[in-house]
């Protein structure tokens, strides 16, 4: 499944407040990339926190100069039946990128959590991969990190195979995925587990479709590419969010968007 969900941002800075109005974003997702207002407000209050050099406490008083704007029945503030597994991990990451990068700061991180699951009647496993983080205007960006709204910790390959029947053939750096610029984005990375037995695999990320952007006339950074490859020999291209049978010898292959660029080059 691929799809290119729209996002609407109006900042306006007043006298020691700013007004955030989220008015112009998609309507309620058919799917499940919905976020409850309360991720919406998290997203914001990071970013604002992030940017804020002051050691003072993290509580609601931090929202006292800000006004949020955010629209009924949109996909930052939907109604009940709306599924919204993928708001907590995938959404909140659009509003931090989508924030920062109306602000001029730093480059979009990969954007997502890559979010593989796989499993059958004996076993069950989630695990969130890393990717690149955007550049900024005196840093490159991280290559194999999480960023942002995601800081989850990746099973040993020891553990995983331990406990599993499946290999994991390949994690590395993806070279090269990360934008270019001043300051070059963050790389991300190539993960690759082999099936030993049947199982049904899913997958939920972003940036399949649209590039993580760079800032300030960086290059933005690559896009995520998920695959089977079959024990066949045949490819089979997934989307974003995908759902599919793995058979013993079936490799499952996620690669991770790059960070967004700092700066054009020269």
């Amino acid at each position: 499944m691929a799809a290119r969900l729209k996002w609407c941002l109006r900042l306006i800075s007043k006298k020691k407040q700013a007004q955030i109005d989220f008015t112009g974003s998609c309507a309620q997702h058919p799917g499940n990339f919905n976020a409850p207002t309360a991720i919406c407000k998290a997203a914001v209050l990071y970013v604002l926190r992030c940017l804020i050099a002051e050691n003072i406490p993290l509580n609601n008083g931090c929202f006292v100069p800000i006004e949020l704007i955010v629209p009924e029945k949109s996909i930052l503030n939907p109604n009940y039946p709306a599924a919204v597994v993928a708001g907590n991990v995938e959404t909140s990451q659009c509003i931090v990128d989508t924030l920062l990068g109306a602000l001029g700061v730093v480059a979009a991180s990969q954007g997502t959590c890559n979010n593989f699951t796989f499993g059958n009647e004996h076993y069950q496993y989630y695990e969130t991969i890393c990717g690149g983080s955007g550049a900024g205007p005196d840093f490159d960006g991280a290559s194999a990190v999480h960023t942002h709204m995601t800081n989850t910790y990746l099973t040993d390959p020891e553990i995983l195979e331990w406990r599993f029947p499946v290999l994991l053939e390949e994690f590395a750096l993806r070279k090269g995925s990360g934008g270019v610029g001043v300051h070059r984005g963050g790389d991300g990375v190539v993960r690759r587990i082999r099936f030993l037995e049947t199982m049904v695999a899913n997958i939920i990320s972003s940036h399949r479709v649209i590039p993580p952007y760079g800032v300030q006339g960086g290059a933005s950074g690559k896009l995520g590419h998920n695959w089977v490859q079959r024990a066949n020999g045949t490819v089979e291209e997934l989307g974003g969010c995908a759902r599919v049978e793995m058979h013993p010898g079936d490799v499952f292959v996620i690669e991770t968007p790059g960070g967004g660029g700092y700066g054009m080059s020269r």
